[in-house]
C-alpha cells in the first residue's frame, strides 16, 4: 500500500468516525472468512458497519474525532464497528460475540464517552431507537383505546338490556 492509498484510507476512516455516534472495538483472532462475512452481513442489517484496518492507520484516523480516546485499544487483530444509531453497533457485536468465540469486545465509545467491554454489553441490552419510538407510540395510543372502550361499554350494556327485554 503506497502513501496515497494510506492517506485515502485514513480519510475514509475519519469520515466514518465523524459520521458515527457509537464505535465498538473488538479483537477477531481466529475468525474465518465465512464468519467475517456473516458478521458484516449482520452489521449491515442492524444499520452498522464493521471494518478491519491497520492499527496505525486507525489511530491516525481517530485523531481529531470524538473517539480519540480509543487509540490504546488498537493492538493486535482489531476490528471496528460503527453506527449512527447509538445501540446498533453494540447490539450486533454482542450478538455475534455470543455465537462466536473468535470475537472479543474490548470496549467502545458513545458520543465521545469511553465504554468498557462490560458497558458495551450493557448498552447492547438497551432497546434501539426504533424500538423506543414504537414503545412511545404504544403508550400514547393506549389512553385513547381505553377511552373508546369506556365510552362503548354503556351502549353495549344498554343493547344487552334491550335484547333481554326483547327476548321476554
Amino acid at each position: 500500500m503506497d502513501r496515497v492509498q494510506k492517506e485515502e484510507l485514513v480519510n475514509s476512516l475519519r469520515e466514518t468516525f465523524n459520521a458515527a455516534n457509537s464505535v465498538v472495538v473488538s479483537h477477531f483472532k481466529g475468525l474465518t472468512a465465512a464468519e467475517a462475512a456473516e458478521l458484516r452481513r449482520k452489521m449491515r442489517a442492524a444499520g452498522a458497519q464493521f471494518r478491519v484496518t491497520k492499527n496505525s492507520l486507525a489511530r491516525r484516523a481517530l485523531d481529531g474525532t470524538a473517539f480519540g480516546g480509543l487509540e490504546d485499544l488498537f493492538e493486535g487483530p482489531t476490528g471496528v464497528a460503527c453506527s449512527k444509531d447509538p445501540v446498533a453497533a453494540a447490539k450486533a457485536s454482542v450478538e455475534f460475540a455470543k455465537e462466536s468465540d473468535h470475537l472479543v469486545i474490548l470496549g467502545g465509545s458513545l458520543d465521545g464517552n469511553r465504554l468498557s467491554g462490560d458497558e458495551v454489553k450493557a448498552l447492547a441490552a438497551l432497546p434501539s431507537v426504533d424500538e423506543l419510538r414504537a414503545q412511545i407510540v404504544s403508550l400514547l395510543k393506549r389512553p385513547a383505546t381505553n377511552v373508546v372502550s369506556v365510552l362503548a361499554a354503556p351502549s353495549s350494556q344498554l343493547a344487552r338490556v334491550f335484547g333481554a327485554y326483547g327476548d321476554e
